[in-house]
């Protein structure tokens, strides 16, 4: 592997391939996750990155590799943070393996690659390694395959997956009907049905691998077991070193922050968070503080900040409300008038009170004056661009920011009715461009369904480190 250059611009060859599927539920994820446990197992750094906004999938990667799992997305961070995230992480590990989202052309426009995993695979450059559920096909599968290696030039589909497969008849079909025809990218996988373990999911995707509850050492035994029995993952190791090297920009070193403690929640109720913003802030000098809203009694010692991101305190409501000191402790830091960010589950903890399925009402901190509900069907899935109304500790009026909804509860009634609180967002949805006032704020105190990604927008994060510092004297 190569160095890097000076003057903000890495320089590299970085072994890399893409794990694509043909749509969703070809079982990309389940062959991702048995790729990386095989490899790591054989002793490789594998370094992971998973396409879109998900949190369920790098949880599940990061276990598998033994490292923390960053996400690629292109709406939301555009062409060069990409690129110079991959570049920054990828550095050090042997091999990089990106898991795609949906169909390898799935993304925000049904014409062109914007936002799909092939518009990833083709700004790194990397081979894809296409995921074809092959249950009940046989020839078909050089159509296929023929069909994804041929739309897009800047695409290189490298190799096939079968999945599903049945017998070893059906398998040596497979191959053939790809390698009877020029052209077409070889057999490098047949997986048969069954071979890899079930992973128990729930209504966001994956059960997601919290910090207490990571991919079980068996299921990664299983599914590296899987891999090294039915996918030649030596071709693929020599894909990956054939890659190109890439030039990535890299980001100017950030002021550091003096100390500034941020209090983050993170146990099984609370982990959705993306890697890359950890990392941003610790460049700038903050001091990164985990606790447990349902462990722990209290928050952690001198917070000048509290950060508490989406996950699923639904399935913990009645712990979370039985946590009294934990409660009484952050309603307290509320009334100090430092900075407080609830995301999506962190607004539900922030609320009143949930009403779960079931029926039952379960308190919760009283800080965000209405209730909050579950569905049965989801309310909101997509993409969402955000533009700030009034001033808030991400910004001034008129920057926008980008992120992603994914949610089944809602709102029972709106906050900015009550006294105190303003609607501090403008949403721009890209599913239906529907127009909405969000982001609820009293305060130093934000709240919103919306997950920002804000790794991707160093200005938010300079403003927000400003106005914690400000804060933290008061």
């Amino acid at each position: 592997m190569g160095g890097s250059t000076g003057g903000g611009v890495l320089k590299q060859s970085f072994p890399r391939f893409v794990i694509a599927g043909t749509h969703s539920g070809a079982g990309k994820t389940s062959i991702s996750l048995a790729v990386v446990a095989a490899l790591a197992r054989r002793g490789l750094k594998v370094q992971t990155f998973k396409v879109g906004p998900d949190f369920l999938d790098p949880g599940h990667l990061a276990a598998a590799s033994g490292r923390p799992c960053y996400n690629l997305d292109g709406w939301m961070c555009g062409r060069t943070y990409v690129e110079g995230l991959f570049g920054r992480v990828a550095a050090e590990a042997d091999v990089a393996v990106v898991e795609g989202v949906m169909g390898l052309f799935d993304g925000a426009s049904p014409y062109n690659i914007a936002g799909s995993t092939a518009e990833v695979a083709a700004w790194l450059d990397a081979p894809v390694m296409l995921v074809v559920n092959a249950h009940g096909m046989a020839g078909s599968l050089a159509a296929v395959a023929a069909g994804f290696a041929g739309l897009e030039p800047g695409v290189h589909v490298a190799g096939v997956v079968a999945n599903f497969c049945g017998s070893a008849r059906h398998v040596e079909g497979l191959a053939r009907s790809l390698s009877a025809r020029p052209g077409l990218p070889p057999l490098v996988g047949a997986v048969p049905r069954g071979a890899l373990p079930q992973l128990a999911s729930r209504h966001l995707g994956l059960v997601s691998a919290d910090p207490a509850g990571r991919l079980s050492a068996e299921s990664a035994a299983q599914l590296a077991d899987a891999a090294e029995n039915h996918i030649d993952l030596d071709r693929m190791l020599r894909s990956a070193e054939q890659a190109p090297t890439l030039d990535a920009d890299t980001p100017e070193a950030a002021a550091p922050a003096a100390g500034l403690r941020l209090a983050v929640a993170r146990d099984k109720a609370f982990h959705f968070y993306y890697q890359d913003l950890f990392d941003a802030l610790a460049a700038r000098g903050c001091e990164i503080v985990f606790f447990s809203p349902l462990a722990d009694q209290r928050l952690p010692e001198h917070t000048d900040a509290l950060y508490l991101g989406g996950g699923y305190p639904e399935a913990f409501a009645a712990a979370l409300s039985a946590n009294r000191t934990m409660l009484q402790s952050i309603r307290e830091f509320a009334d100090t008038g430092k900075c407080l960010y609830a995301e999506c589950g962190g607004l539900i903890y922030l609320s009143r009170g949930i009403t779960t399925l079931d029926g039952k009402n379960h308190a919760l901190l009283g800080i965000l004056p209405v209730h909050t509900r579950m569905l049965p069907e989801k309310k909101f899935l997509g993409y969402v661009e955000v533009k700030i109304k009034a001033a808030c500790f991400w910004g001034a009026p008129g920057d926008v920011l980008r992120g992603h909804e994914f949610h089944y509860s809602e709102l029972v009634s709106d906050p900015s009715a009550e006294d105190g609180w303003q609607s501090i967002y403008a949403l721009n949805r890209r599913r239906g461009g529907v127009a909405a006032d969000e982001g609820f704020q009293r305060g130093k105190i934000l709240a919103s369904y919306v997950h920002l990604h804000l790794a991707g927008r160093p200005r938010a994060l300079d403003h927000f480190i400003n106005v914690a510092k400000e804060r933290r004297m008061i």
